[in-house]
């Protein structure tokens, strides 16, 4: 196995890593937990599941730690390919890392607010259930801050992918399109409260999640093995020149 295709393994792994934990922290352990119509409910939930609500801040926290990792490990196997689209890619990736860990405090807040008696006999039911909302509500606005960058990143990536000659054109062409779906998302949600309903919402999300998951998969299992090929071919093709 060569060094590159060791490269596209481990970053293959990462990437994988990174869907699994980021399925679990923003989509399945939230769906468990909060229920948007009712504050009492959400409240009674973590309340009655606070073990699960730690497991979403831990897995949300490992995620984030591997996406620190990958847009490193994307660099060297791409940065060949055009080096200051790949220093791009890692740039846009990583300024969403901060605006996590300072966001994921919101849950923390969450926790010490349920857990600490004295908040209940102070401010009562209803005032502790609507922080704790607050809290969760500040937690998703800084999701959907760091939308934008989870599409800027992917725009360089998705370009360095096309043009690589070793990874598939038509995962590099989806996770260029992804950029423009995140983007559309966040700034359409944040002009167009219903946004989320209408089927453009549903379009323009498509093409992110299937090119990283595409793209992750292609990594783990076929890695760079097209770019050995045609090295071999474009060897073979000079021996045989007169």
């Amino acid at each position: 196995m060569t060094s590159r295709n060791r490269t596209a393994r481990v970053a293959g792994i990462l990437y994988l890593i990174l869907i699994i934990g980021g399925i679990i922290s923003l989509a399945y352990i939230p769906s468990q937990l909060i229920v948007r119509e009712s504050t009492s409910k959400t409240f009674e939930n973590i309340s009655n599941s606070e073990m699960l609500f730690r497991l979403g801040i831990v897995s949300g926290i490992i995620t984030f730690l591997i996406y620190i990792l990958l847009p490193l490990a994307l660099y060297k196997l791409l940065q060949e390919v055009n080096k200051a689209y790949a220093g791009l890619m890692v740039i846009f990736a990583l300024v969403s890392v901060p605006i996590f860990f300072v966001n994921i405090l919101n849950k923390f807040s969450v926790l010490t607010l349920i857990d600490k008696v004295a908040y209940l006999e102070q401010m009562g039911e209803a005032d502790l259930q609507t922080q704790v909302m607050f809290h969760i509500d500040s937690y998703n606005n800084g999701l959907e801050l760091s939308q934008i960058f989870w599409g800027l990143w992917l725009f360089p990536f998705g370009y360095l992918v096309y043009r690589s000659g070793f990874l598939p054109k038509l995962l590099g062409i989806l996770l260029m399109a992804g950029c423009f779906g995140y983007l559309i998302t966040f700034f359409g949600g944040f002009l167009y409260p219903d946004f989320h309903k209408t089927i453009l919402s549903d379009i323009v999300g498509y093409p992110a999640p299937i090119g990283e998951i595409g793209i992750c998969l292609w990594l783990l299992i076929m890695g760079t093995n097209k770019l050995n090929f045609r090295k071999t071919v474009g060897a073979n093709a000079t021996h045989v020149k007169p």
